[in-house]
Formats: C-alpha cells, sequence, structure tokens
C-alpha cells in the first residue's frame, strides 16, 4: 500500500525547461493531466508532496493550485526532506513512492518502495528504478505514475 506518493518537479512535472525573462521572471509549463492524477490520488487519500532542489515561486503556485501541502522547495538533500514527510505522517518507506528523472533523485527511489523514472529520465535513473513511465517529464508522466499507484493500492495490486 503506497500512503505516500512524492515527486521530484523539474524535468518530472515539467519538461525540464526553465523560461525566465530579462526581468527574473520565471515560467514553467505544468500539464493538466499530471495535475489530474494528482488530485485523483489526494482524493484517494494518498498523501503527494513536491521534492525539489531547485527553488521556484512556480512550484509553490502549483502545489497551492492543487492542494498539494507538503513541499520541500529548493531543498539541497531531497532524501532528508522525503524522510521527515513520511515519518511526520507515519509512513514507512515501503509504503512510499517516488516519481524523478535525474541521478540527484535516485537515492529518494532507492529509499522508497516504489521507485518511478518518467520516460526521459536519465539512464542510471531508469536503471534504479521498479518503473519507467512510456511517457516524458511535463507529458502525462506523472498521470501514468499515479494511475499506476492507485492500481497498485487496489487488492492485489503489485509492482
Amino acid at each position: 500500500m503506497i500512503r505516500l506518493a512524492a515527486m521530484d518537479v523539474d524535468g518530472t512535472l515539467t519538461d525540464g525547461g526553465i523560461y525566465m525573462d530579462g526581468s527574473g521572471g520565471e515560467f514553467k509549463k505544468f500539464h493538466v493531466r499530471d495535475g489530474y492524477g494528482i488530485a485523483k490520488m489526494l482524493h484517494l487519500g494518498i498523501e503527494v508532496a513536491f521534492i525539489s532542489g531547485r527553488y521556484s515561486k512556480a512550484t509553490d503556485r502549483r502545489a497551492e493550485e492543487l492542494g498539494v501541502t507538503r513541499v520541500f522547495n529548493g531543498t539541497a538533500d531531497k532524501l532528508a526532506g522525503l524522510a521527515s514527510i513520511a515519518d511526520e505522517i507515519g509512513a514507512r518507506p515501503s509504503e512510499v513512492a517516488f516519481i524523478g528523472d535525474d541521478i540527484q533523485d535516485i537515492p529518494c527511489m532507492e529509499w522508497s518502495g516504489l521507485g518511478v523514472a518518467v520516460g526521459d529520465a536519465a539512464d542510471e535513473v531508469k536503471a534504479a528504478a521498479d518503473i519507467v513511465t512510456a511517457a516524458s517529464g511535463g507529458a502525462g508522466a506523472v498521470r501514468e505514475a499515479a494511475e499506476h499507484i492507485i492500481r497498485y493500492n487496489m487488492p492485489g495490486g503489485v509492482k
């Protein structure tokens, strides 16, 4: 049973592009299908967390829109953030899924009971994952992972 679905942001919830204007403004593109998958997990009682190594106001805004209240935005130690959230809700590592795309996500994926790599993740990340989505980051990969997590939580569900 997965009780916490945590994920990286840049390259996982987004396509990895960071759009900057000359005034210091930053823009990120999030996919509506990923948002629906997150909302569906939250509706079913699965906690959701965003854990990003890079701080961005856009990440906070997207979390707020979706009702995601557990956010580590701009953390140097993603695994410490993940473990603290799990501890806070009383979830064992086996009850945690982590979705990522790049090398710094591997410790979180390996610590978690279910590691998910987005389709365009780095090869090392795909090798560390239990599941690799067909969709790329920012293009429905989180929705695909959410559907898998929901099926996994059904009676008789498997990785």
